[in-house]
């Protein structure tokens, strides 16, 4: 796992696509993160985007250290499971692969349902390639106190509304704590098989699509507030 302090963040976005050497590729891959001492989490009631098509106005939420010992076992292999995921954008909802990456998956979902998602940013979003939150600290650096390894396969591909998790370019393929990015490439995002998927969205890929046009391409910085309100897992 990282040390506190380090940064995390999917690779840039594929600006010159396939042509970009893979080195150059794994030097700007960070994604992932640590984690803290638990102060709790406080969730928002849902809300609708406004009738413009936006967000709703939403602050900065505190930024929290959290940190669990390895995840209790709440899903089983092969189970089907969904999240939603509210936002003051909307909501996108998740399938959850838990028959290909069975650890990645009960680790999301346990993690949601402690609420551990509850009121943290999206803090990443560089348009046209993908959106990332999942960090308590809000600056790419945290994460749940714990490392989840499951390499995803060598065919691995990241294609637009795939669901994966973060690892910085220093772990090994497949590890995760809890940040996760979205990708929003309008095809394959051109990344190597390194990262654990966690699913697909399967509802809401205008929500996605419109908070991946919220941020700025030069620093991948938001450029509104988008906070993730809660994350709710559904079974069958």
């Amino acid at each position: 796992m990282i040390p506190v302090g380090a940064g995390a963040s999917v690779p840039a976005p594929m600006r010159a696509r396939v042509s970009i050497a893979i080195a150059a590729v794994l030097a700007a891959i960070g994604l992932a993160a640590c984690g803290g001492d638990d102060e709790g989490s406080s969730s928002q009631q849902a809300t609708e985007p406004d009738a413009a098509g936006g967000c709703t106005e939403a602050e900065v939420p505190e930024p929290k250290r959290v940190e669990f010992d390895q995840p209790e076992r709440v899903l089983e292999r092969g189970e089907q499971a969904t999240a939603t995921v509210t936002t003051n954008c909307g909501l996108f909802a998740i399938d959850l692969d838990t028959r290909r990456s069975p650890r990645t998956a009960n680790s999301f979902a346990f993690l949601a349902e402690e609420g551990f998602y509850d009121d943290t940013l999206i803090h990443r979003i560089a348009p046209g390639f993908v959106i990332q939150g999942g960090d308590p600290l809000g600056d790419g650096t945290g994460g749940p106190g714990y490392a989840v390894d499951e390499p995803p396969a060598g065919a691995a591909s990241y294609l637009n509304g795939v669901v994966a998790m973060a690892k910085t370019s220093a772990e090994p393929p497949g590890r995760s704590g809890s940040q996760f990015f979205v990708v929003t490439a309008p095809a394959d995002a051109g990344l190597p098989p390194e990262y654990a998927i966690l699913g697909e969205i399967s509802d809401g890929l205008d929500v996605v699509e419109r908070i991946g046009e919220l941020g700025d391409p030069a620093t991948e910085e938001p450029l509104e507030t988008v906070v993730i309100e809660s994350v709710t897992i559904e079974r069958g």
